[in-house]
């Protein structure tokens, strides 16, 4: 190993934060200033350090991201899908990180009209992400948006798709996302707040006017709230939504009439949650109304939209969670989840309803690009942790299906029939089945020294599907096991299971994930010298709890953007997203849910022990979890921590939560992980 160089060590200035007559000291809370150059000053420090440590790496991570890249089709296109006259694609060319959006009338043998090129307007931009693109009823228009920074913050244009022309109008600060009006003139749109990120307001713009006049059309002032708009996908309404973690409401508007006033499908009633489409005559409502933990579908007249006059269609069972609907004009399709699966059940308005029949028990289905009405075709996507992904269009009618395009893993040595894949069942503390899916090579035998990968996520009621990874072959086929835990906090088996994981049962997602890890270590697929773990986000925070409760299981944690400081973030009403959080985590403001926040936030819970190999990822623009925190999480670490064990703070100065923009930046970012994992495992090449 190279010699050690020495870590930075972050000046502590004590800074005390008083609530419920309890006094914290934060020693690192002056991290919590990107324009102070000091702060600057530490982040390049912890990142030189960290390419210091691991230079002996370098051409390692050169080889795994030429390998990655490798696999890679680099002249890929989508799956065309046809809109109102046009097919509409989105490709890729050999040697470029951006997509290029195109569209072709009528027929896939018309001309190509590129609507986007984003290789072209990326262009002296360390950060580009093209936002919502919405293009106008008369194919004419098109709204798009663009964010340089990694903060979501998205500034809305205008294109004439007949001419090229990009209009002089541009909207800062909104969520990216526009609609039309049947009028092919009219926008709305969201804009957000500037301090906290809130999607707050819904704007009227006509185009060809100055968007300084443009008229507020709904202020949402509950900060517990987002605020978004849509058009039903009969063309008939425009649709502004209000949501919050526990409760909808919904304003409609006649997409003919965007100047008339929106009236209110069903006023918000805490612990209500519900979502609409449009299908001739009626709406037809995913809701939890009269005790529908997992959900059930109702429908209702359109001109009588409160929930008096709501009735079931689909009732409410308590074993199956219903997702989603796609409406067509013979047949109604049910998103289901049962046992932890997806489910795809088509319901013909007239005869006898089946479902989808799929094999695996480690797969992941879903209904895509479904925009007519009158159709018999219904297209979804399947993909399994050994199966590439693949896009399907199936004959509703005829029960037959064409598989249009199964993603290419290029390189000639991938074959899938060299992987094994499936589900295991770990027990919780507390009697609960926990499910997790894994994948490796064929041959591989149990015998506790195998290294092992397992990912979780587990909050916002954010299921953890099974899925194919390209990328995780360089892992797979140099020995690793890969799995996904799918502990509770995520909604993988009903609402419940997300329930159960939330708020006051928070600790159930980090006690279930090291249950998980001595089911894994217990049954000789692994041993704590050789199990890893990952997360990201909300999912980091599951990475600094184990850490702190159960550091002795694991050899190394990658934590990518983590939240990792929770009371401090939660009670800060100026930090983008908190108020709306409270219904997840709860407000520290209530002493209840301070103390039980203290009792597992990462940051105020680190104590001097043996930490596990950390490897700490962050971006100096993050709009969801600030910077700061795993800045000071990194800090703390580095004081108390009583072993030599690699930590690393590695923060990209030019991104934020998302990370690096283009696909070959972000195998880049993937690389450095992986020879982290790699490199304790002593696998050189």
């Amino acid at each position: 190993m190279p010699k050690k160089t020495r870590a930075p060590i972050a000046k502590i200035i004590p800074h005390a934060i008083e609530k419920h007559g309890h006094i914290r000291t934060d020693n690192y809370y002056w991290l919590n200033n990107r324009e102070n150059p000091e702060v600057i000053d530490y982040l390049n420090k912890e990142n030189d350090y960290y390419h210091q440590e691991t230079a002996h790496t370098k051409d390692f991570q050169k080889q795994l991201f030429d390998e990655m890249k490798s696999r890679i089709k680099e002249d890929e296109q989508s799956v065309p899908y046809l809109y109102n006259g046009y097919y509409y694609i989105t490709r890729y060319e050999t040697g470029k990180d951006y997509p290029i959006y195109s569209r072709k009338k009528s027929s896939l043998e018309a001309k190509e009209e590129i609507m986007f090129d984003c290789n072209e307007m990326a262009k002296g931009h360390a950060y580009f992400q093209l936002g919502g693109l919405s293009v106008s009823d008369d194919n004419k228009w098109a709204a798009f948006s663009v964010d340089l920074v990694s903060r979501r913050q998205y500034t809305l244009q205008f294109k004439n798709l007949e001419t090229g022309d990009i209009l002089t109008t541009k909207i800062e600060n909104t969520t990216g996302g526009a609609t039309w009006a049947n009028d092919n003139a009219t926008v709305f749109y969201t804009k957000k707040d500037e301090v906290t990120l809130r999607s707050d307001k819904v704007y009227k713009h006509k185009l060809g006017f100055d968007s300084k006049n443009d008229t507020l059309v709904y202020h949402e002032k509950d900060e517990t709230f987002n605020v978004h708009s849509y058009k039903s996908k009969s063309k008939k309404y425009l649709i502004i939504g209000s949501d919050s973690t526990l409760t909808n409401e919904y304003q409609i508007l006649s997409a003919n009439t965007p100047d008339g006033k929106f009236t209110i499908f069903q006023k918000r009633t805490r612990g209500l949650e519900y979502s609409i489409s449009h299908f001739e005559d009626h709406f037809y409502i995913i809701t939890n109304k009269d005790k529908a933990d997992n959900f059930k579908l109702m429908k209702t007249p359109e001109n009588k939209t409160a929930k008096e006059n709501w009735v079931d269609l689909i009732p409410h069972r308590k074993e199956v969670l219903l997702e989603d609907i796609d409406i067509f004009a013979a047949y109604l399709v049910v998103s289901e989840r049962f046992n932890g699966l997806n489910t795809i059940r088509i319901m013909p308005w007239k005869g006898e309803e089946y479902y989808l029949p799929f094999e695996s028990e480690t797969y992941t289905c879903s209904t895509t690009s479904n925009v007519d009405f009158e159709t018999e075709i219904l297209r979804y996507a399947y993909q399994s942790m050994a199966t590439p992904a693949s896009v399907i269009d199936f004959n509703m009618r005829t029960q037959s299906k064409i598989v249009l395009k199964e993603m290419e893993v290029m390189g000639g040595k991938f074959d899938k029939n060299n992987y094994h894949e499936e589900r295991i069942w770990a027990t919780a503390t507390d009697g609960a089945k926990i499910p997790i899916s894994i994948v490796h090579k064929k041959g591989l035998k149990k015998d506790g020294t195998n290294p092992f990968l397992l990912n979780a996520y587990g909050s916002y009621g954010y299921s953890s599907d099974a899925h194919f990874s390209s990328t995780v072959l360089s892992l797979l086929d140099r020995g690793f096991i890969f799995g996904i835990a799918h502990v509770r906090g995520g909604e993988d088996l009903g609402r419940q299971w997300y329930e159960d994981g939330k708020l006051l049962k928070k600790r159930n997602t980090f006690t279930d994930f090291i249950d998980c890890t001595h089911f894994l270590i217990a049954s000789n697929f692994t041993s704590a010298q050789h199990m890893y773990a990952e997360g990201g986000s909300a999912g980091g925070l599951l990475m600094g709890a184990i850490a702190n409760m159960a550091p002795q299981l694991y050899n190394g944690i990658i934590a990518q953007v983590p939240f990792v400081d929770v009371v401090t973030t939660m009670l800060d009403e100026t930090i983008p997203l908190t108020t709306g959080e409270y219904d997840e985590w709860g407000n520290p403001n209530q002493k209840k849910f301070y103390d039980y926040m203290l009792s597992y936030s990462p940051y105020d819970n680190v104590v001097a022990q043996d930490y596990p190999n950390m490897y700490i990822s962050t971006g100096l623009h993050d709009s969801q979890v600030q910077y700061w925190e795993p800045a000071k999480w990194a800090a703390k670490l580095r004081t108390l921590k009583t072993n030599s064990k690699q930590l690393f703070l590695d923060t990209n100065m030019e991104t934020g939560h998302g990370g690096a923009s283009g696909r070959f930046e972000a195998l880049k970012e993937l690389a450095k992980e992986f020879s982290f994992l790699l490199d304790l495992e002593r696998i050189e090449k």
